[in-house]
Formats: C-alpha cells, structure tokens, sequence
C-alpha cells in the first residue's frame, strides 16, 4: 500500500481512516524546507494544510508522488503548475467548510452589528457602557455579497430571513438564478455604494487580489461595515484601516489576512487522497480539466480505460508498420452520451497512453501526454446505440474496439467487448488476446487452433468477427502470453493477413 507524508496537523479520525484502508501513515510535523525535500521522497500522497510550502523543488524530489491533499480551499502554498507537469494530482476541500464558512459569516455580522467584541471586552475590564455599545438591527438593512456561490448564497438565504434586502454582484451567476434567490444582481460600484454590510466569497486569484481597496472603499456608502472570511488579499488591509481610521468604513470582521490562512476542516479532503492513490477520479481535483462525473457514466470509467489500453494493441506498431493515428475519437453511443463525457474521455486517453509510455499516466497530465506526441482526442456523443443500450468506442485510422457494460445476476456490470475495426463480436475482455485477420476460407480457424496449441497455449475463448456478414477476424483470449516467435509463425500463415496482441490486465 502506500506511504502517506502529513506535515501539519490533522484530526487523528482521518489518520485513523488511512492506516484502516492498509497506507502507511507518516505524520513528520514542522518540518523546514531542507526537511521536507528529504521526507518526501518515497511518499505516494503528501497531506497539507496551509504552512507547508508545496515547491517545484518539492515535487521533483517526490518522484513517487500520487497526489498532494490540501486540507481546505486555498492552494497558495502549492505549485498547481509544477504538479500538473509531473502527472501529480492536486486536491483541496471546496465543500469542505461551506457551511460552516456561512454561518461564521452571519456570526461575524451579527457581532460586528451589535459590537459583541467591545462590549465583552469592556465588561471584563471592569468598564459597564451598555449604551455605547449598543449597535444597529439587521433588519431592513441592505447586504451587499460579493460572490453568489454555494457560501454566497446561503449567506443570502440567512439574511433574507433576518429582514434584510440582499443585493450582489457576481459575472459569473444568470440574473433569473438570482431572482429565484430574491437577490438583486448589480455591479461592483453600486453594491458598494448601497450596501450597509458587505460579505466577501470570493476566490484568490490575481483578479481579486486587493478587490477592496482604497479607490473602491472611497465610492463605498458612509458606514459600511465589511466582514470577509474568504481569503486573506483580497482586502487591501492598509487601505481599509485608514477608511476606519478615517470615520468612511464603521467597522470590519476578518477571519482571514494576507499573511495568514483560514481555518478549514481537515476531514473532508482524506477522501480525497484515498481515490487518488487508487487510481481514481478526484471531483475537486484543481488540476484535471473534467467535471464531475454523473452517476450514470460512472460504472463506464474503467471500461474507457480498458478500451483505450486495447486500442493501443490494435494500433501498436506491427509487421504492418500502424503507428497511431492523429486523431482518436471516443464515441458514447446511448444514455451515456447524454451526459458530460470529459471524464470518460479521459479515462480511455489513460489507458491507451499506459501502453505507449514509461512515463506516469494520471488524469493530471493524460492530455498533455497526448498533445506532445501530436494526438488529439475528440468526444462524440450519439443519441442512440442500435441494439445497446449503451456503447463506447475508441476509433481512430482504420481501427475500432467498442465495449459495454453487461448486468450480471448480482446486478454488476461486467465489461464486454462487442466490436473489434468494425467487427461484430461478443467476448468478455482478458489479459492475454489475440486479434487475427485473416482471408475468408474455410480452414483458418484450424490453421490458428494447430499452431497455438502445438506451441501449448491454451485457448480460454473465442469469437469469430464478422462484418456485413463476412467472417474474417478472430479474437482469441488465451491462458497465457503469446510468444512472439509464434505470433510471427502465425503471420507467416497463408490467408493470415495480422495478427495483434490485446492486454486486458
């Protein structure tokens, strides 16, 4: 199993969960940077939260680097780029804190309106200034929220039920969204110029970095009130304590700075790690240009990757001299193809790319692996698939293998492969196939019989491919590997025009 580095701290129920799934569990805490170079090498996932320093030179000294789990949101303290290029998975936690991060909100905002913190501490000074301390309803006051996401609004659901008017201001969210939500969608400038309070939920990108700022915070309304517990930059703080000093801003609640993270759940992204180091699919994955995969394609992913490992065989250089072709197609036939196929396509690239490189292969780097070798992969997506239900395809030149899943007695659906360059057969995938094309005569089944089994290879399966009723192709699995001097045996047969090897493993 693998080794798992933690440097920061990380609540042991999630540790626990690691060492029960078989990984060895290695917490090496405050580490410095010489340090952590040296612990990471031989470590499949390295879990982080926001202290540990992710570099270029970190990734390169984790060769057997699967995946690094942060634990929250932010990934400043991680070269995404560097990871990306090494095929290392990135994950972070987006809905790690979504709630929790909604209602720190609306604690920060009641506090800030009623001057919780002052009052507290003036009372435990010994000083009693009910009065001075006693601050304004929400009520019938207007929020300004800057990012309508899954935080923003359920901020905005929690203000609407205080009595406020809520406005906000996000390119991103369709007006119709937000009038179902009872917000107002306006511009940054008027937000500000409306708003008593303002909540940021925002991410940190180079766009929002000093958002709030001193020329933004000089058209705010007099007495606006800011709480942010997104992402430490985004206020420039500088610039908003002169606004305070100055008597323009009434006050500010930060959990967040620009030098220091934010608190987040360390649970929710050991999950993450988990299904990376087997090979799997992360959905928050910040690095793999593919949505969530529906539940409906799900069960699909590993026959993509097995029909993309297969189609390299067919394609692999041979006694013809095939290379692969330029343009590879994936093609969902059926109710898959009503869904998004990023994924799946992504997944058959893995396994034909698995079998061309020494190189690791993941669904970080799988496209740009094929870009560099010139290969572009296209998704196709049919409305129907003849007699299957459902049917996928890897197609590119003159080759073809398409596969579906088949349910079982237990309701498993177990892959089988249903047609081989257009050829229609029906045999369940194994490690060890051959596909031969021959002539159409009698006597070439026999001929493929004697030499295979005067060489002692047992044959496991068989089908016989036909095309527009043309019986001119056999896929053979057999108990063991194919020595290549009987495949040339094989080839060197009259009527035998190729013959190609297939790993199913």
């Amino acid at each position: 199993m693998a080794r798992i580095l933690v440097t920061e701290k990380i609540a042991d129920s999630g540790l626990d969960r690691l060492r029960r799934a078989g990984h060895t569990v290695d917490v090496r805490l405050d580490l410095d940077p010489a340090g952590l170079i040296e612990a990471v090498r031989g470590a499949h996932a390295l879990i982080i939260r926001s202290a540990t320093q992710v570099t270029a030179e970190v990734l390169e000294a984790g060769t057997d680097l699967v995946v690094v789990g942060r634990a929250g949101i932010g990934l400043d303290n991680v070269d995404v780029a560097a990871a990306t290029a090494r095929g290392v998975m990135v994950v972070n936690a987006p809905r790690s804190n979504t709630l929790s991060a909604a209602e720190h909100t609306i604690a920060l905002l009641l506090a800030q309106a009623r001057n919780i913190p002052q009052a507290h501490a003036a009372l435990v000074a010994g000083r009693w200034e009910r009065s001075r301390w006693t601050g304004v309803e929400l009520a019938d006051k207007t929020l300004g929220i800057v990012g309508l996401g899954r935080i923003g609004t359920l901020v905005a659901q929690r203000a609407l039920a205080f009595g406020m008017t809520v406005i906000a201001h996000d390119p991103f969210v369709a007006a119709e969204r937000a009038r179902r939500l009872n917000v107002e969608l306006v511009d940054l400038d008027t937000l500000v110029a409306r708003a008593d309070f303002v909540t940021l939920h925002v991410a940190k990108t180079p766009e929002t970095i000093g958002l709030v700022g001193k020329d933004l915070l000089a058209r705010a309304k007099p007495g606006i009130r800011i709480v942010n517990v997104a992402r430490g930059g985004i206020v420039d703080e500088e610039a908003l304590a002169e606004a305070i000093r100055e008597g323009r801003v009434a006050g500010a609640a930060l959990d967040v700075f620009a030098t220091e993270p934010c608190t987040d759940s360390p649970l929710f992204e050991l999950e993450q790690v988990e299904l990376a180091l087997a090979g799997e699919f992360v959905p928050v994955a910040v690095n793999v240009d593919a949505a969530e995969v529906s539940e409906t394609l799900r069960p699909y992913l590993p026959l993509c990757e097995l029909l993309g490992a297969l189609f390299a065989g067919l394609v692999a250089e041979d006694a013809d001299g095939s290379r692969l072709p330029a343009t590879i197609d994936v093609e969902f036939r059926g109710e898959i193809g009503e869904h998004d196929t990023s994924l799946a396509t992504l997944s058959a690239l893995r396994g034909l790319l698995s079998r061309i490189t020494d190189e690791p292969v993941s669904y970080v780097n799988a496209r740009t692996l094929a870009a560099e070798r010139g290969i572009e992969v296209r998704a196709i997506s049919a409305p129907t698939a003849h007699d299957r239900l459902n049917l996928v395809v890897v197609r590119g030149g003159d080759h073809s293998i398409g596969g579906t899943l088949q349910t079982t007695a237990t309701g498993v659906g177990e892959p089988r492969l249903v047609l081989v360059d257009d050829h229609t057969v029906e045999l369940r995938p194994s490690r060890h196939m051959l596909v031969v094309r021959n002539e159409d005569r009698p006597g070439m089944v026999g001929v493929v019989g004697r030499i295979l089994g005067d060489a002692g290879i047992n044959i496991s399966a068989m089908h016989i491919g036909e095309s527009n009723g043309v019986a001119a192709m056999m896929v053979i699995a057999t108990d063991v590997p194919v020595p290549p001097e009987v495949r040339q045996a094989l080839r060197a047969q009259d009527g035998i025009e190729s013959v190609r090897v297939l790993d199913g493993r």
